[in-house]
């Protein structure tokens, strides 16, 4: 029997996740990460995070020192940066 490759599955994997005191400020960061290439994306606040805001932005835990040098050089508020344990979609192709 021939193995099929599984692609689309979800997993949970460790993020390094944004919080903001406001939605203006959620959103300016997306695009700013947006226009600087930066890959990531806005989410719903994880419950286990406590902020103003209830989105969040969240990207690779390896990014964490280039969010850190993008939010001074942007001058993007946050009120601090989280490293939660999200389901994302699975890039690797895998046999099973």
């Amino acid at each position: 029997m021939q193995g099929r490759l599984i692609h689309n599955m979800r997993i949970k994997k460790e993020q390094a996740v944004l919080s903001f005191a406001t939605t203006t400020q959620a959103m300016a960061a997306e695009k700013y990460f947006q226009e600087q290439g930066i890959p990531g994306r806005l989410i719903p606040l994880p419950g286990e995070i406590s902020a103003d805001c209830g989105l969040a932005w969240a990207g690779e835990p390896e990014q964490e020192p280039q969010f850190k040098e993008l939010v001074e050089k942007g001058k993007i508020k946050i009120q601090g940066i989280h490293r939660v344990y999200l389901m994302v979609q699975n890039s690797s192709k895998e046999k099973v």
